[in-house]
C-alpha cells in the first residue's frame, strides 16, 4: 500500500496534458493503479487521476459505488461492494446536449466545492488493465465524475467550469491556505 502525495491547485503540475499509456498491462502501469486507488481511497475519494499525483499519463481510477451512503462507519474502500474502476487512454466520443448540476470537490482542491453543469450523459472508450477495449454510456453521477476525472488528463480542473468571479474567490482562498501552511511548516 503506497499513498502518495496529492499535488494541491494551483500546483503547475496539474495543467499539464497527460501522455497517452502505450503498455497498459506493464509492470509500471499496475503499481501507479494501486498507489492511485490506495490514496484515493485514503483520502478520501471518489476518483483520482494520475496528473493529480504528479505523473503525467492518461490514467484514472473512480469508485463512486461505496460513497453512496451504504458504508456509514465504515473506513473508505472497505465495504463489501468495493468497485474500483480503471480508466487507461479514456475518450469521450458523445456528450449528452442536455446538462445537469452536482456540487463537485477535488482532492486537488480540499475542502472547494461548487455547482458545475455538465452532459447528463457520455458515451466513452477506455482501456482496462488488461489492455481489453471498451465503450459504454454512462449518466448521471457516475458520467460527472468521469468527466471530473478526464479533465484532470487535460490540465483541467472542476473550477474551470465556474464563472471568472466564483474561480478568482477559491483561486484568492487556496492560495492564502497554502501560504498559511508554509507559514507554520516554517514556525514549526
Amino acid at each position: 500500500m503506497t499513498i502518495r502525495k496529492i499535488l494541491i491547485y494551483p500546483d503547475d503540475q496539474l495543467r499539464s496534458i497527460a501522455t497517452p499509456i502505450a503498455d497498459p498491462t506493464s509492470a509500471e502501469i499496475g503499481a501507479l493503479i494501486q498507489d492511485l486507488a490506495d490514496t484515493m481511497y485514503d483520502a478520501p475519494g471518489v476518483g483520482l487521476a494520475a496528473p493529480q499525483i504528479g505523473i503525467s499519463l492518461r490514467i484514472a481510477v473512480t469508485d463512486t459505488h461505496w460513497r453512496s451512503g451504504r458504508y456509514e462507519g465504515v473506513g473508505a474502500g472497505e465495504g463489501p461492494d468495493r468497485r474500483l474502476n480503471v480508466w487507461i487512454n479514456p475518450e469521450i466520443l458523445w456528450r449528452s446536449d442536455v446538462l445537469q448540476t452536482y456540487e463537485e470537490g477535488c482532492l486537488s482542491l480540499p475542502e472547494m466545492f461548487a455547482d458545475v453543469s455538465r452532459p447528463a450523459a457520455i458515451r466513452l472508450r477506455w482501456l482496462d488493465e488488461h489492455g481489453n477495449k471498451h465503450e459504454r454510456d454512462f449518466e448521471g453521477f457516475e458520467a460527472v465524475a468521469l468527466q471530473h476525472e478526464f479533465d484532470h488528463l487535460d490540465g483541467r480542473v472542476f473550477i474551470d467550469h465556474l464563472s471568472v468571479i466564483k474561480r478568482k474567490m477559491i483561486h484568492r482562498k487556496l492560495l492564502k491556505r497554502k501560504k498559511m501552511m508554509i507559514s507554520s511548516e516554517e514556525s514549526a
